[in-house]
């Protein structure tokens, strides 16, 4: 039995993107549009629609129209997904396990939901942004209010078996030569990236908004804001850092001038980081600025006709709910559970940032200036003996006392809104699509046919796993004729290979190559892993160099 489960997942990756089980017939489109609004349940979805209506905003989201299905996201392992491996999935069409960035994963015999190939254990597996700009020469994109390294952004655009490890990823998304990358993460951009943007013609942009408005030349662009990520949309200055839909619209300007037509991905980065917090406001008013970006990629979308938009988030998170045991019932009126939360004007984070430089004697008005809340003499004890500190991992502040988790308390405790974790969750999650013609995925997918979706629209007339041979083949294969070494001990691993009084260097996590110390482009990034001492580069590099 197992032999035959292996034998059907290695099928699954010669054929990857060929194989569409609910949508025979989709028609490829010049422009392709991915929405991800991170660790987006359900639950926040129905919150911020009731949300808008009690403000007067109108009852309908934006994303309304366009809603068609759900869709089940996993790790190749365990029901209950991670950023890392779930949006990887949808651009790699391969289930990985929690941590894994556009990598395949090691067979779990006892727990793999998906058989996996052994052979393809931390093999670097083509995206589908990568096939749009190698393949098709259409121009690419990623807009986020994260880090530019982090999870569903570096899904895209890089590849390791380790999301945190920054260095790595970085310098692959800046090697992937993006037409287009808005967001945070100004502490990621390293002497080495910043040299390479020069000689690459990228323009980079930092803690810059008038630049980022202005800045109409042709070429690539990063925009970066924020040492890390960026604030939550409620505690924002909106004269330092744009909005995600002011990102949005300025990369669709930037990437629509590409006559071969574009790819690009846009993360709510946070509503994940406000679910993991329990913080209420923040889940809802994120996913609000979200809402408001797909506002713009749809105004787009009709009125250019040559683009699809898909938007899902990468899984659940918090099991966030309106109602809760002990409040909120069918008598409830919508002001009854609403019109407290519409009044606090910053979320839990950006108050901590207020109660850190106030005296004890002042927390009772700051409460009540920004959230409407008369806080009780136990509750300002709260704040005063918590763990004054900001959590080093954003994953834990909703199972932690620190102050932003006190604060939480008290906002949360005036609401009806009820959690059931700090962490991921497993239920499916929302889908939405528009295309032109209207060929759109309707009901249940899994992550991995909504790549064969993606891959279909694009209309690729290579699979992603062909594209992996090609651009990510092993060194001890490349390289099996001549003489090679791997250095381990540099920053960035190097492999060196020797022809006579010729020598060709690659470093890894980097797209130059070095013959003979003379730069050389090779199309693609050099991925080395240190699980099994491989380097992974374009299985063509030494026929480009006539060797």
């Amino acid at each position: 039995m197992k032999q035959i489960a292996c034998t059907v997942i290695v099928v699954l990756f010669l054929f990857g993107c060929s194989s569409g089980r609910k949508e025979e017939n989709v028609r490829p489109v010049k422009n392709v549009i991915v929405m991800i609004p991170d660790g987006t349940s359900i639950g926040v979805v129905s919150a911020a629609r009731w949300y808008m209506k009690y403000l007067g905003q109108g009852d309908r989201l934006n994303i309304d129209p366009y809603l068609c299905g759900t869709v089940s996201t996993f790790c190749s392992n365990a029901p209950i997904g991670d950023s890392a491996p779930t949006t990887s999935c949808y651009m790699t069409g391969i289930p990985m396990r929690k941590g894994y960035v556009a990598t395949g994963s090691p067979v779990d015999s006892l727990n793999d939901l998906i058989p996996l190939d052994p052979f393809m254990a931390y093999q670097p597996l083509a995206t589908v942004l990568e096939a749009a700009r190698i393949v098709q020469k259409k121009s690419t994109g990623l807009v986020v209010t994260c880090e530019f390294p982090h999870a569903t952004p570096a899904d895209c655009s890089a590849h390791y078996y380790d999301r945190n490890n920054y260095p790595y990823i970085a310098s692959q998304m800046a090697h992937n030569r993006l037409d287009v990358m808005f967001g945070g993460g100004n502490n990621f951009v390293t002497p080495e990236i910043a040299d390479f943007f020069k000689t690459d013609g990228t323009t980079l942009l930092q803690n810059d908004r008038e630049s980022f408005r202005n800045h109409s030349a042709d070429g690539k662009m990063w925009a970066l804001f924020e040492k890390t990520g960026h604030p939550y949309d409620l505690d924002r200055d909106t004269s330092k850092i744009p909005s995600l839909e002011e990102m949005t619209r300025k990369a669709l300007t930037r990437l629509s001038k590409n006559p071969n037509g574009f790819f690009l991905m846009v993360e709510g980065s946070h509503v994940d980081y406000a679910a993991h917090d329990n913080d209420a406001v923040a889940c809802i008013t994120e996913f609000l600025a979200f809402d408001k970006a797909v506002g713009a990629v749809m105004e787009f979308a009709h009125n250019n006709r040559e683009t699809a938009v898909i938007i899902l988030p990468d899984h659940g998170n918090s099991g966030f709910t309106t109602g809760r045991r002990g409040c909120g019932s069918p008598s409830s009126s919508l002001a009854d559970l609403f019109g407290v939360v519409a009044g606090y004007k910053k979320t839990a984070a950006g108050m901590e940032a207020i109660l850190k430089e106030t005296p004890p004697e002042q927390i009772k008005a700051v409460f009540e200036q920004y959230a409407g809340i008369n806080v009780t003499d136990d509750e300002i004890l709260s704040i005063i003996h918590s763990k004054d500190y900001t959590m080093g991992d954003y994953t834990g502040t909703g199972n932690n006392q620190n102050m932003q988790y006190s604060i939480i308390q008290i906002m949360n405790s005036r609401t009806c809104f009820g959690f059931t974790s700090g962490q991921h969750t497993a239920e499916e999650v929302f889908l939405a699509a528009y295309h032109p013609y209207g060929d759109i995925p309707l009901g249940m997918h899994t992550n991995v046919e909504i790549n064969e979706y993606l891959c279909k629209v694009m209309g690729l007339d290579i699979s992603l796993p062909e594209l992996t041979r090609k651009i990510f083949a092993k060194h001890t294969e490349v390289c099996a004729d001549y003489p090679y070494t791997v250095s381990a001990n540099d920053k960035f691993p190097i492999l060196t290979v020797s022809r006579g009084q010729d020598t060709l260097t690659v470093p890894a996590f980097g797209s130059v190559a070095y013959l003979n110390h003379r730069p050389l482009d090779m199309g693609s990034v050099a991925v080395y892993m240190d699980k099994n001492s491989t380097f992974y580069l374009p299985a063509d590099i030494l026929k480009r160099i006539q060797w």
